[in-house]
């Protein structure tokens, strides 16, 4: 478990990697078959940056079309979801919104380790050394609004829904599990936990056999359910405590307490109470803590949302893929055959509910 959980943290490079709480809430391994019928929200800049930093070629180069656009993000939204409608789950994609004054910090953080890593990069090109090329070039991937764009008309033309989140759209995600519109909240990230998510589902996006960055070593990643409930349990801690671990452990808000991790965090918010007596015993403040914890107790989003899956359309698939970034027509085809069988369950359950 520890080698995957290394290989996600290494992949989520440049995503929203949040709070890290993977040592504290208990996991529990399942399939896509246990997921067969659920309605799931995908955290979708998360996603989106999993296959940026997934799929690339061997020396690190990301997918491009003949005119040098970037696809990897297509190619990944295109295949990955469509193993999802297989096994019979309906996905849909909550993007970000504007990002929370706070979080200005960590995006500029992250931009810094990016452009570190396309240095790197260049350097081992120059090298000749393509293992330590890829391991930087997945430490490099950058969504802009045009790639944004192009999934959005992706998702349409497949059918799937998805919307834009006021805030943050782990929240929105989190909010709509904790609704019952949507059976879990799925992301890489442990915040959706924070953000009050009954139950999150990681991996979903990266699920197969992924090799270690940097590393002749192989893991199985498969996805994994983490449920609320019983990790507060286990915790012996409130929603709200655990909001405040986070912030002593660090989030997008907030670097937290240096020298704080995991589990001491959870022994001296359980010895104090609350955030206030852990940061008293350790003489540090955090200025920001009331802001923080608004933004995950009360975050940002709305309920005004409506989820309809609708067939998907070759014709415009077709058309964006193959016309307009030279996906292979063959390959594209055997794939779509599984939004046609995803179409023809959705038919056959029209027909039941009216027969029924």
């Amino acid at each position: 478990m520890r080698s995957s959980a290394t290989l996600i943290r290494c992949l989520a490079v440049g995503s929203d990697m949040g709070v890290d709480l993977g040592d504290l809430v208990p996991r529990t391994p399942i399939g896509l078959r246990d997921l067969a019928g659920k309605v799931v929200a995908i955290d979708g800049h998360n996603a989106l940056y999993q296959f940026l930093s997934i799929i690339r070629q061997p020396d690190g180069t990301p997918l491009r079309d003949r005119r040098g656009r970037i696809t990897s993000h297509l190619s990944g939204l295109f295949y990955r979801t469509a193993n999802l409608v297989e096994a019979g789950i309906k996905p849909v994609y909550v993007w970000d919104g504007l990002p929370h004054a706070l979080k200005r910090a960590t995006i500029d953080g992250r931009a810094a380790v990016k452009a570190k890593a396309e240095s790197a990069r260049q350097a081992a090109l120059a090298a000749g050394d393509t293992r330590t090329a890829f391991s930087k070039a997945t430490q490099t991937s950058h969504l802009d609004r045009e790639m944004l764009g192009e999934a959005k008309k992706l998702l349409d033309a497949l059918g799937i829904p998805h919307l834009s989140a006021p805030g943050d759209g782990e929240a929105q995600a989190s909010h709509m599990a904790a609704r019952s519109d949507v059976h879990a909240a799925v992301s890489q990230d442990y915040d959706a936990l924070l953000f009050g998510a009954p139950r999150l589902v990681r991996n979903l996006a990266v699920t197969g056999r992924r090799k270690l960055p940097g590393r002749q070593v192989y893991v199985d990643v498969e996805p994994e359910e983490i449920l609320l409930a019983p990790s507060l349990s286990a915790l012996g801690l409130t929603r709200e405590q655990l909001v405040d671990v986070g912030l002593l452990v660090g989030t997008d808000f907030h670097p937290g307490v240096h020298g704080v991790g995991p589990k001491k965090a959870v022994k001296l918010v359980k010895e104090h109470g609350n955030l206030e007596g852990a940061l008293a015993k350790l003489g540090v403040s955090i200025p920001e803590a009331d802001e923080i914890r608004r933004i995950f107790l009360s975050p940002a989003v709305t309920s005004d949302y409506a989820l309809a899956w609708k067939p998907a359309s070759e014709a415009a698939v077709t058309e964006l893929l193959v016309h307009e970034h030279d996906f292979s027509l063959d390959r594209m085809e055997n794939t779509f055959a599984k939004y046609r069988v995803a179409k023809e369950q959705m038919r056959q359950r029209s027909l039941d509910a009216f027969f029924g």
